[in-house]
């Protein structure tokens, strides 16, 4: 097991952001998802619904996307930068062997929440993914919204840190 290098900082907030890709994670089909209304903590996910699946497919503008190889290295080598961008404490980033999802691990002062943190994230990950490559049907690379946890204790850290380290594509190759 890798020991993360720095434990939780008394004057920031760690966070576990995720988001995932344009498309590739529709509420109805087989695996979970937490539809919008659903704010309550510990609601059930959204359960297997063919219809509800195929209303979101009919309100797609483009097709899914799923990041190549080369692009999920890209997303893990310049999330260090953004998070300098930031301002934010870069602790680790996994985009995902699915291809349909962004994990990063980062440190935020206090006034700053994930969610916003999440949303600077995807416009600046967006403005480099542009830089090399077209967009896929000019579309948007991301689904709307995304996950935000504050990592509150040393074991969460620990365990968020292995499974994000397990899961990059750098560990892929």
């Amino acid at each position: 097991m890798l020991t993360v290098m720095q434990r939780l900082d008394p004057k920031r907030t760690t966070w576990h952001i995720t988001w995932g890709t344009y498309g590739s994670r529709l509420h109805g089909d087989a695996r979970p998802t937490v539809d919008r209304t659903q704010t309550l903590y510990r609601r059930p996910f959204v359960e297997r619904d063919e219809r509800f699946e195929q209303r979101e497919k009919n309100l797609m503008t483009a097709p899914a996307v799923l990041l190549t190889n080369e692009q999920r290295l890209f997303v893990e080598a310049v999330m260090p930068n953004i998070c300098k961008r930031g301002g934010w404490n870069y602790r680790i980033c996994a985009a995902g062997p699915e291809r349909d999802h962004v994990h990063v691990l980062s440190d935020l002062d206090r006034t700053v929440h994930g969610k916003d943190a999440r949303r600077w994230m995807k416009r600046w990950l967006t403005e480099a993914l542009d830089k090399r490559w077209t967009r896929p049907g000019s579309g948007s690379w991301w689904a709307e919204g995304g996950s935000a946890k504050v990592v509150a204790d040393e074991q969460y850290l620990q365990n968020v840190f292995d499974y994000l380290f397990k899961q990059r594509a750098a560990a892929q190759r």
